[in-house]
């Protein structure tokens, strides 16, 4: 019988410029710089295939064939990776949802920012996430992983209260920073047309005035490898 987890697909965001990483993006997209001598995609591809997901779909645009060429169809990680190139900038919720046909989801899809670096991911974590919800007869439209408020992001992104996530302050609410990790629903994305630029945070604050954006805090190690010495910091560290 087929796990269930396997059914889960995962998409990674690849498709940015990296403009702050400049020049060490001029001639190599941002995700396939490395770290500790793996590329920030083969550290996410990695954590995938060890929690038994099969398909991957990377969407990406500046020298998308390089990604291509570096991580071919998948069979060196034991995945099952297609690929969603973009002509123009679709922005994230644009991104996804022209991947979406290649994903294919039964409902709950997951979504990797490619410039991340986090080794220690909670993907079965976020799978058994995705397992509960299927069970839930107003299901949620998606699950973010929370951040602690980084140096260069004091202001965090949204509220979370309880196991609920919200773009207004409550009373016992923390405000964190998105960590670029999340669990989707497809109906979240069904509204937009495929190829139309789409930024995604319009549409989690929407999801949020209905209580159907829910998310948890992660405290494992989790950067946001955005300039060139961030990312030599992170190859000096001892693990």
């Amino acid at each position: 019988m087929m796990d269930q987890r396997n059914l889960t697909p995962c998409l990674l965001l690849a498709a940015g410029r990296g403009e702050r990483m400049r020049p060490l993006t001029d001639e190599l997209p941002k995700p396939l710089l490395t770290i500790k001598k793996k590329s920030l995609l083969a550290w996410h591809l990695e954590a995938l295939s060890e929690a038994g997901i099969q398909k991957v779909v990377i969407n990406h645009a500046w020298l998308g064939n390089k990604i291509e060429e570096a991580l071919g169809d998948g069979s060196q990680f034991g995945l099952n990776i297609a690929y969603s190139p973009e002509a123009s900038a679709l922005e994230t919720a644009g991104g996804i949802r022209k991947a979406l046909p290649l994903l294919n989801p039964k409902d709950y899809f997951l979504v990797i920012n490619g410039d991340v670096f986090s080794p220690h991911l909670p993907m079965k974590r976020l799978l058994e996430v995705a397992s509960r919800f299927r069970s839930l007869p107003n299901q949620p439209l998606a699950h973010l992983l929370m951040v602690p408020n980084p140096v260069q992001h004091p202001e965090g992104d949204f509220y979370l209260h309880g196991s609920q996530i919200s773009n207004e302050c409550q009373d016992g609410a923390e405000k964190l920073t998105f960590s670029g990790i999340g669990l989707y629903h497809r109906d979240l994305f069904q509204e937009l047309e495929i190829g139309t630029p789409a930024k995604l945070a319009p549409l989690l604050r929407e999801a949020m005035l209905q209580n159907r954006i829910s998310g948890e805090k992660y405290t494992g190690p989790w950067h946001d490898v955005g300039t060139p010495q961030r990312l030599q910091e992170l190859n000096a560290a001892d693990e």
